[in-house]
Formats: structure tokens, sequence, C-alpha cells
């Protein structure tokens, strides 16, 4: 999980001593269920492709918002009903429990669907051991439609 780089993006940022760091305190919680965020702002002109919220888990892009999920094993707002398939199958096919709604960017599943069956076992049953967080984090937005006569 940490050569993986998870906590980069599923554990929210806080302003340590040292400036931007994990708060370890919600470690794999995904977005903070209380952080309601604002409307996206408009990405800049440019090479610019992505906005990211304070604390690293909520993303902005062409394909709307997306917010990091919740992996601690809480049964009803993270991985505690998912199976070890389950999780293999989402990362493999890029859709939520292999059938369900795309994984959106930032997530780079392609990257890790080079890891063995047996490597994402592994992470799985890490993310089981660690402490179960209740934390519903939203549903992705989809990207703002133009506005009728404005292009």
């Amino acid at each position: 999980v940490s050569t993986s780089g998870c906590h980069d993006c599923h554990t929210p940022w806080h302003v340590g001593p040292n400036g931007p760091e994990p708060d370890m305190r919600r470690a794999l919680s995904g977005h903070p269920q209380a952080m309601v965020m604002p409307p996206a702002p408009k990405l800049p002109e440019g090479p610019w492709l992505v906005v990211t919220a304070a604390t690293n888990t909520a993303f902005a892009g062409p394909w709307g918002v997306t917010y990091t999920a919740n992996l601690t094993p809480d049964p009803e707002s993270g991985l505690g009903k998912w199976t070890a398939k389950d999780f293999i199958e989402t990362i493999r096919t890029g859709r939520r429990m292999g059938r369900g709604r795309e994984i959106l960017p930032p997530m780079p599943y392609p990257v890790y669907n080079n890891m063995t069956d047996a490597d994402l076992t592994a992470v799985f049953t890490y993310l089981q051991s660690i402490p179960a967080m209740p934390n519903k984090v939203p549903e992705p937005r989809p990207p703002a439609a133009p506005v009728a006569g404005k292009s």
C-alpha cells in the first residue's frame, strides 16, 4: 500500500508542522464526508488538466469531479462487504466490482493492472486488517454541461 501510493490520495491531507502531510488518523478513509466541495473552478487555458482539493481527496478535470474512495473495511462506506475477487476485478476492469461504474481519474488502475493476483490479494488483505472508518464518500460529479447558446 505504501509502495503503490494509496495514502497519497486515499488518506486526507492536512497541514502539519512541516507543511502538507497525510492525516494518518484518517488513514485510507477517502474524501472526508463532512467536507462538502463547492463547484469545481474552471480549468485554466493551456496545458493545465486537473485542480485538486487541499485534502488531496477531490479532483476536478475534463471528466468532472472525483472523490477518493474509502478503502477501510467499514461495511457501509468502505470495502467491508467486498471480497478479494471484487477488489481484483475492479483493478483489472477499471469498473467498480468489475461491472459497475467506471473508476475515474486520477486513480491509476491501469498501472496496478500489472500487479499479480497474489499481489492484489495481499493489498486487499492488508486493507481488510486496518481499522474500519465510517466515511461515506460522495459519488463523482459529471463535467459541467455547457450553457445553451454559449460555447
